[in-house]
C-alpha cells in the first residue's frame, strides 16, 4: 500500500527521524482520525449545509428534531444532551433557527414552566431537501472506499467509540 503523506504522516515521519525507538502508530491513527474529521466537516459537510443557509450545528438541531418523529418537538434539554454543545450555544442556535422560521418554541403541555422546540412546516420542508443532499454528499465523500471497506471502517470506529466511552 502506498504510504500516505498527509499531515499526520508527515508529523510521524519527522518524529520517527528524531526518535526512531518510539512506537508512533497511535499518534498516526489519532492524527488521521482528527484530520479526516476536520476535512469531512470543512470540505464536505459545511459547503452543502451552506447551500441551504445552514451551519453544521443548526443542521444537527433540525435533524435531531426531524428524526424524533411527529410532532418533531423536543425539550431544549433533550436537544442539548443529544447535540453535546453548551447551553449557551444551544440558545444561540435556537434563536437563529427561530428567526429563520425553521423552529418555534411552544409551551410544554407536560411542564407548565417548560417549552418544547418544534420544527415548523418550513423546517420540515427544508429538511426534506437538505437530508437527501447531505446523504448524497456523504456517499460521494466515501466513494474512494469499497462498500466492504466502509463497513469495516464503520465497525472499527464504533468499537473505538465504545472503548473511549
Amino acid at each position: 500500500m502506498k504510504e500516505l503523506m498527509d499531515r499526520a504522516g508527515l508529523a510521524v515521519a519527522q518524529w520517527a527521524r528524531e526518535m526512531p525507538e518510539w512506537d508512533l502508530l497511535p499518534m498516526e491513527v489519532v492524527g488521521r482520525l482528527g484530520e479526516a474529521s476536520l476535512l469531512m466537516t470543512r470540505m464536505r459537510l459545511e459547503p452543502v449545509f451552506a447551500k441551504f443557509e445552514l451551519q453544521s450545528g443548526e443542521f444537527d438541531v433540525l435533524a435531531t428534531l426531524c428524526r424524533s418523529g411527529t410532532p418533531y418537538a423536543l425539550t431544549p434539554t433533550h436537544l442539548y444532551d443529544v447535540t453535546m454543545i453548551s447551553s449557551g450555544g444551544m440558545t444561540n442556535r435556537l434563536d437563529r433557527l427561530e428567526r429563520a422560521a425553521l423552529i418555534e418554541r411552544r409551551p410544554n403541555p407536560d411542564d407548565r414552566r417548560g417549552v418544547l422546540v418544534a420544527l415548523t412546516a418550513k423546517g420540515v420542508e427544508l429538511m426534506g431537501r437538505v437530508v437527501p443532499a447531505h446523504l448524497e454528499n456523504e456517499r460521494d465523500a466515501l466513494k474512494g472506499l469499497t462498500l466492504q471497506e466502509q463497513q469495516t471502517l464503520n465497525t472499527l470506529l464504533a468499537k473505538l467509540i465504545e472503548q473511549l466511552s
